[in-house]
């Protein structure tokens, strides 16, 4: 039987990467549910392209083909192309009816139901106009504040700043640097950094700086532990709870 492995966080909150990844197929409602039913997650976390007419999808690449073996490029299809895919299990099989691409509104409802903090990466360099879209669909369903926006891109963070100046937002980034220390500080942003190249003197220098820490992905009881130990304000992970 499949099970998280439970970790002492102290006091860093839990976020579920991609919903709960290690027990279900990713960005799938049943990821996001996985993770809703379990009090120890702080958030969700989730990734969303835009489709060709305009919808917004929760997905991790730009390509169909890695969660379904189907070749279809996301942001040139449409929703109903994209849904009337059937996903892959864990185990590699397509034989579940009920695993499909989930929308936006889809993920921010079992957000909202369970409680839940959606963390939501933009994960595609979107135009203004598709950030204040985004945007506009979490107001509309009343969990604005309950969201913490990611990306690795600059332009979608600034973009976001333009549009909500105060919402807790952190950059992705796989290190942390002068260039980073200045971007962040400029837009009021937190970060967001990978653990292989997060040593304790650069944490310790973002803390300095006053931004708040979130490292992913974690999946290792032992660096799970010792991350909260140094005081990291999030954990994302794939299995940790």
């Amino acid at each position: 039987m499949k099970t998280t492995i439970r970790i002492n966080s102290k006091n860093s909150k839990m976020v579920a990467h991609q919903g709960l990844f290690g027990l279900e197929r990713g960005n799938t409602n049943q990821a996001f549910t996985a993770a809703g039913n379990r009090e120890k997650y702080f958030g969700i976390e989730t990734d969303v392209h835009r489709t060709a007419d305009g919808k917004y999808v929760c997905i991790h690449d730009s390509n169909t083909k890695g969660v379904s073996g189907v070749d279809m490029d996301v942001e040139a299809s449409t929703l109903d192309q994209l849904q009337s895919i059937r996903l892959m299990d864990t185990d590699g099989t397509t034989d579940r009816a009920d695993l499909r691409i989930p929308t936006l509104q889809d993920y921010i409802k079992i957000c909202r139901e369970y409680g839940k903090v959606s963390v939501l990466e933009l994960k595609t360099p979107f135009e203004a106009e598709h950030v204040r879209e985004i945007v506009g669909i979490i107001r509309d369903m009343g969990h604005l504040d309950m969201t913490i926006f990611i990306s690795f891109h600059k332009t979608d963070l600034i973009y976001l700043r333009e549009i909500l100046p105060d919402q807790n937002t952190q950059f992705l980034t796989g290190e942390w640097n002068d260039d980073v220390k200045e971007f962040v500080t400029k837009y009021n942003l937190d970060i967001d950094i990978c653990y292989p190249p997060l040593t304790k003197e650069k944490f310790d220098d973002i803390k300095a700086a006053g931004k708040k820490i979130n490292i992913w992905t974690v999946d290792d009881k032992e660096l799970g532990e010792k991350f909260a130990d140094w005081g990291a304000d999030y954990i994302t992970t794939n299995i940790l709870e």
